[in-house]
C-alpha cells in the first residue's frame, strides 16, 4: 500500500520521512472520495463527483500541468475537487507531499479536517519555528502570511519531496509584493501547483503568482483560468442556492465635523461619495432605528425559512468589533436568544464557528472572520451590515450563504440600498478576471453612474477605511423597505417596515428553486400593484409591472439635479429632497413611482429658471 500510494521511496527527490515528520498514514483511494461530506452534499450529487468536478479533474489529468487554475463559485465544491486531484496524484505515485496554503488559521483547520475525511493526513498546527511537521502527517496547511515570513524554510520543505501545493483563494497572493515574491520563492520547486479561487480577482494590478495572463482583444492582460464554473451555471445545476437580496432604504440625518446637520435618503443615486458614505454609516449605527428594523426583518425571514429548514441559521457581517457586540445585543432583544459573536482577536473563534455550524442556534455575528471560505452550510439568511463595498469582499460574504444541502433551499441577504451594493447584487452571475492593465473608459470619458461607482469601489480595497475618516455624529436613522433583487431583476414597490408590502417578500417560503423564486416574486409584485390600484404606464412591461430600469434612470436624473441645486444654493441634499416631497407629494425617492419622480424633476426645472 505504501509503495502504491507514494511511489518509489528511494527516489532522490522523495526526501526522508523520518527526518521530516515520519511516515504518513495510509491514504484513501480516489474512488472512495465523496463529492462532499455526506450530510452536506448538494441535492443530486452523491455518490459521485459533480459534473463540473469530474470535467475539471479529467481536464487536469489530461493536461498533467505544473500549474492549474480552477475558478469555481463559492459553495460549488472546490475543496472536494482539489482533494480528488491530490488523492489521484498520490495513488499514481506522482507526489508524496501536499502543502495547502489558505488565507486564515481557521481555514487551515477546515482543510485539514476535509483532507482527513479522505485519508490524507495534513498538519494545520505547523509553525515556522517547528521546522518539520508532526510525525504521521503527509503535509501541512499554512497561511499566506506564514509562507511570506519564511519563504526559504518552505522552499526547503518543498524541495525535500515531490510536492503538490494547493493555493486556496490564490488572489491573496497579490496582496503585497513581498507576499507574491515569498510564494514564488517557496513553491517554485513544487512538482505541481493547483490554484483555486471562488471570487472575483483583486482590483489592483499586482500579478498573482503562478497565474497565467493573456492579452484580450483590447490589449489588456487578464488572468487565464484553466477551468471556470460560475454562479449562473452552478445555479442551473442546483449546486448552489438562489440568492434573494432584500434592500432597505430610509431617511438619515447626521452632523458633520464642521457642525453642519445633513440629511439624505439612503440609496439616493448620484449624490457625492461622501454623502453616500455618511448616510450609509448612519444607517449602520446601532443607536439608530435603521439597523434594529433590518435585523427584525431578517429574523422574521429566518423564522419563515426555519418552517421548512429547521436548522437554518443567520449571519450578520459587521464593520468592527464594537458594532458586532452592539448588533448581538439588539438580536438578543429581538429573539430572546444570545447570538454567537465571532471576533478576530478571540482565540476561541474557530471553535465557536464549528460549534455554531454543528448546532441549531439562530444567529451568529462576525466582523471578517466568516467572510471567506468558512464552511457553515446551514447559513440561509444574512445581514450585510458592513461598510466594505469592494466586489471581492461582497462576493466572499455572499458566498457564505449559497452552499446548497438539498434542492430548493434559498438564501436571503439583507443590505443597505446604496448604489455600490445594488450594482454588485445585480451582477451576481458576472464572471470576472484579474486585469493587470486599466481598461480605458471610452472616447467620451463618461460612464454610467453604477459602473463608475463599481469601478471606484474596485479601486478601494479598504473601503471601510474611507468611511472611518472624518469625524461625524449620527443623529437619526429610519428604515423603509425598498425592493427585492433577484437574477438581475428588481421587484417590489417599497413600503414601510412592518407593512404588507414588506411582509409579502419576507414570507416567501424557504424551499423554492430558482424558477419558482422568480415566479413568486413576480406574483407578489403584481399583487402589490393591484392592491395600490396602480395602472400600467407607457414604460410598464406587458404584465403592468413598472420598468425598474426607467425608474432607476429617473432617480439618477433627479439626484444629479438635486446635487446641482444644492451646489448652487448651499442647501443640503436632504433638505432639497424633503422640500420636493412637501411640494409634490409622494414617498421617499426609493419608493416614488414614475409620475412622482417626473413631478419633482419638473419642479426642480422651475427653480432653475426662477419659477417657484
Amino acid at each position: 500500500m505504501r509503495e502504491t500510494l507514494f511511489g518509489d521511496q528511494s527516489s532522490s527527490n522523495a526526501g526522508s520521512s523520518a527526518s521530516d515528520g515520519g511516515p504518513a498514514a495510509p491514504q484513501a483511494s480516489p474512488a472512495a472520495l465523496p463529492p462532499a461530506y455526506p450530510e452536506r452534499a448538494a441535492w443530486g450529487t452523491a455518490p459521485k463527483l459533480r459534473a463540473w468536478q469530474q470535467e475539471a479533474l479529467e481536464r487536469y489529468l489530461a493536461l498533467a500541468p505544473k500549474d492549474y487554475l480552477a475558478v469555481a463559485t463559492p459553495g460549488a465544491g472546490k475543496t472536494t475537487f482539489a482533494l480528488r486531484v491530490a488523492s489521484t496524484l498520490i495513488e499514481r505515485g506522482q507526489i508524496n507531499r501536499v502543502t495547502i496554503v489558505a488565507p486564515t488559521d481557521h481555514l487551515k483547520r477546515q482543510w485539514a479536517d476535509a483532507a482527513a475525511r479522505v485519508g490524507i493526513a495534513i498538519d494545520p498546527n505547523f509553525k515556522n519555528a517547528d521546522g518539520q511537521h508532526g510525525r504521521g502527517f503527509m503535509g501541512v496547511a499554512v497561511t499566506y502570511a506564514q509562507v511570506a515570513s519564511k519563504p526559504l524554510l518552505h522552499r526547503a520543505k518543498t524541495e525535500a519531496a515531490r510536492t503538490l501545493v494547493i493555493l486556496d483563494e490564490i488572489h491573496h497572493g497579490g496582496e503585497s509584493l513581498s507576499w507574491g515574491d515569498g510564494l514564488r520563492e517557496a513553491f517554485d520547486p513544487a512538482v505541481r501547483r493547483l490554484a483555486l479561487t471562488g471570487t472575483p480577482f483583486r482590483s489592483d494590478t499586482s500579478p498573482i503568482p503562478f497565474v497565467e495572463y493573456a492579452e484580450d482583444k483590447d490589449g489588456i492582460r487578464r488572468s487565464k483560468a484553466d477551468y471556470t464554473y460560475g454562479y449562473g451555471q452552478a445555479l442551473r445545476d442546483h449546486v448552489v442556492r438562489p440568492v434573494i437580496f432584500m434592500a432597505y432604504s430610509g431617511q438619515m440625518r447626521w452632523r458633520t465635523s464642521a457642525g453642519e446637520e445633513m440629511a439624505a435618503s439612503l440609496g439616493e443615486a448620484a449624490v457625492t461619495k461622501d454623502i453616500t458614505a455618511q448616510a450609509w454609516r448612519t444607517a449602520l449605527n446601532p443607536q439608530g432605528e435603521w439597523i434594529p428594523a433590518v435585523l427584525a426583518g431578517a429574523d422574521r425571514r429566518l423564522t419563515e425559512v426555519r418552517r421548512t429548514v429547521p436548522d437554518a441559521g443567520g449571519l450578520v457581517i459587521a464593520t468592527d468589533h464594537e458594532d458586532a457586540r452592539a448588533y448581538a445585543g439588539l438580536l438578543k432583544k429581538i429573539t430572546g436568544e444570545s447570538p454567537s459573536v465571532i471576533l478576530s482577536d478571540d482565540a476561541k473563534a474557530s471553535g465557536k464557528i464549528e460549534e455554531f455550524s454543528a448546532g441549531t442556534q439562530r444567529w451568529m455575528v462576525a466582523v471578517r472572520m466568516v467572510s471567506e471560505g468558512v464552511d457553515v452550510p446551514r447559513l440561509a439568511v444574512g445581514v450585510y451590515a458592513t461598510s466594505t463595498s469592494t466586489p471581492l469582499f461582497f462576493a466572499q460574504a455572499v458566498g457564505r450563504f449559497v452552499r446548497a444541502r438539498r434542492r430548493g433551499e434559498t438564501a436571503s441577504v439583507f443590505l443597505p440600498s446604496v448604489p455600490q451594493l445594488m450594482a454588485l447584487a445585480n451582477s451576481m452571475e458576472a464572471e470576472r478576471d484579474h486585469a493587470l492593465d486599466r481598461p480605458s473608459s471610452g472616447e467620451d470619458g463618461l460612464m454610467d453612474l453604477e459602473e463608475s461607482l463599481l469601478d471606484e469601489a474596485n479601486r478601494e480595497e479598504k473601503a471601510s477605511d474611507t468611511l472611518a475618516k472624518g469625524k461625524y455624529e449620527a443623529l437619526e436613522s429610519q428604515a423603509a423597505f425598498d425592493r427585492v433583487l433577484f437574477d438581475g431583476g428588481e421587484f417590489g414597490m417599497g413600503g414601510d417596515v412592518g407593512s404588507d408590502d414588506e411582509l409579502d417578500f419576507l414570507g416567501i417560503p424557504g424551499l423554492l428553486d430558482a424558477d419558482q423564486v422568480a415566479t413568486l416574486l413576480r406574483q407578489r409584485q403584481q399583487e402589490q400593484v393591484s392592491r395600490r390600484g396602480s395602472r400600467p404606464t407607457a414604460t410598464s412591461g406587458p404584465s403592468g409591472v413598472p420598468d425598474h430600469r426607467r425608474l432607476m434612470d429617473l432617480r439618477n436624473e433627479l439626484a444629479k439635479n438635486v446635487s446641482a441645486w444644492s451646489a448652487r444654493t448651499g442647501t443640503p441634499h436632504g433638505v432639497v429632497h424633503n422640500k420636493l416631497r412637501e411640494l409634490c407629494g409622494g414617498p421617499a425617492v426609493a419608493q416614488a413611482d414614475e409620475a412622482q419622480l417626473k413631478a419633482r424633476l419638473s419642479k426642480l426645472a422651475d427653480w432653475f429658471v426662477g419659477r417657484t
